[in-house]
């Protein structure tokens, strides 16, 4: 198969990190950094590579309790908003993130951003020029068009004369600054449009086009979800990944939740292009957003460590990694213990999540207990999990994805043993658990 341009820059589901489960919209440069040289020196070998500053990154001063409503953002003279020097103070003087980028790509990573789809609000009702011949914000704005969450932006209208001009401005200077990844925000969910669903088609589009012409290769993620799967065959002509769900927390009924949007997504990836499980919430976590009064009179932190057990973290790890969804890394990296970093550094693992084909579920029991198999080169893949408040055996019959009468070599992915079988796998599982294993022929 010959991959269009765009899908070859994400020809294996992308790996990184990124900084909005942990710094929410306050990360900042120190904060940035020490997270990129953890990953350089702890994971970057096993293929975690992005380093992702998540949103309201041009907001001199957030705040935890929410975002501000028609706050001031910096922004340069085309209506492009650019990063707070009270955040970022290396971005002074015009620089850019890219005195930033180029500490994170001389350790070897790559470098991504959070973009908010459309055009600053302050820039339209300014009537600040684009780069467009004598157009302003105001001629391409789509003010009908808001995000229900966050008031920054309006859409953009791309009938409009200019629309095309100012996203082609917006990744051109990205590209400037050494861009690698972008996450696009407010463009491909129906959770909160249901009236609307998929109502920025025109955008991603608008935005694809951009970026290929911006003269670098960049990574386009699309958010939040969930996108819907009839418009698969759009989002495969148009971004690298996209999110199957709102945001991803750590609590197993969401978690329990994804087995339901993996089979839903089942067959729907390609070479290129993956839908994406959302953000893995391990290790140091911050909660965003105003606080109720039980909350605050209790004194709750809003820091706190993974709520997952350690069968949970087995759990989504497998998942992810069968279904071959993108992992993006959501906790302080810093404060990972030495259990959840070896799951992050699982080679066997990593490899399925980024050479294996064809995963599918083959079946989800009242009971709990849920199989998923992939094929990989000379073998097959096979996850058991056990769904269920309880530990307990789960046999699986090779003869549905093997040949009857053989004999395998079988290599428990996660414990590192092997073992022969003809004709069943039976695996203890621990109560929201999860085994993996691969199966090859003697």
């Amino acid at each position: 198969m010959v991959l269009n341009d765009f899908k070859k820059y994400a020809e294996v589901p992308p790996m990184g990190w990124n900084s909005w489960d942990c710094y929410a919209n306050a990360v900042n440069e120190e904060q940035l950094l020490s997270a990129a040289g953890y990953i350089a020196e702890n994971l970057a070998e096993y293929g975690w590579e992005y380093i992702v500053c998540d949103i309201q990154w041009s907001e001199p001063y957030p705040s935890p309790d929410g975002y501000k409503s028609f706050t001031e953002l910096c922004m340069d003279g085309y209506s492009r908003l650019i990063p707070a020097e009270t955040r970022f103070p290396s971005c002074a003087n015009g620089a850019g993130f890219k005195p930033i980028a180029d500490k994170i790509h001389s350790l070897g990573l790559k470098f991504g951003i959070h973009i908010m789809r459309g055009i600053p609000r302050q820039a339209v009702h300014a009537g600040t020029p684009i780069l467009a011949d004598g157009k302003t914000a105001r001629d391409i704005a789509a003010d009908y068009s808001l995000c229900p969450w966050n008031n920054d932006m309006y859409g953009v209208d791309c009938t409009k004369d200019g629309a095309q001009e100012y996203y082609n401005s917006l990744f051109r200077l990205y590209a400037s600054w050494g861009v690698d990844f972008v996450k696009c925000d407010d463009i491909s969910n129906t959770e909160f449009r249901p009236d609307r669903p998929y109502s920025a088609e025109k955008e991603i589009e608008a935005i694809r086009r951009a970026i290929d012409l911006c003269g670098r290769k960049m990574v386009l993620s699309l958010s939040p979800g969930p996108a819907p799967v009839e418009n698969a065959p759009h989002l495969l002509k148009n971004a690298n990944m996209w999110r199957m769900s709102g945001d991803f927390w750590d609590n197993w009924e969401q978690l329990y939740n994804m087995f339901e949007l993996c089979k839903k997504w089942e067959g729907c990836s390609d070479l290129g292009c993956w839908p994406d499980c959302d953000m893995i919430p391990f290790g140091n976590l911050f909660t965003f957003g105003k606080r109720s009064k039980e909350e605050e009179d209790a004194n709750i932190p809003r820091r706190r460590q993974s709520r997952f057990t350690r069968d949970e973290q087995v759990t989504l790890m497998t998942l992810w990694c069968i279904f071959r969804s993108p992992l993006m890394l959501g906790g302080v990296p810093e404060s990972l213990d030495g259990f959840t970093l070896s799951l992050l550094k699982n080679k066997e693992l990593i490899e399925m999540q980024k050479h294996s084909y064809g995963a599918r579920e083959c079946y989800r029991k009242r009971n709990g207990d849920i199989a998923w198999t992939a094929c990989g080169e000379n073998c097959r893949y096979l996850a058991l999990f056990n769904t269920s408040p309880t530990g307990k055996a789960i046999r699986f019959d090779l003869s549905d994805i093997t040949m009857p009468g053989a004999e395998y070599s079988v290599l428990d992915m996660w414990s590192g043993e092997v073992f022969s079988s003809t004709d069943a796998i039976t695996a203890r599982i621990n109560a929201h658990g999860a085994r993996a294993f691969r199966i090859t022929l003697k």
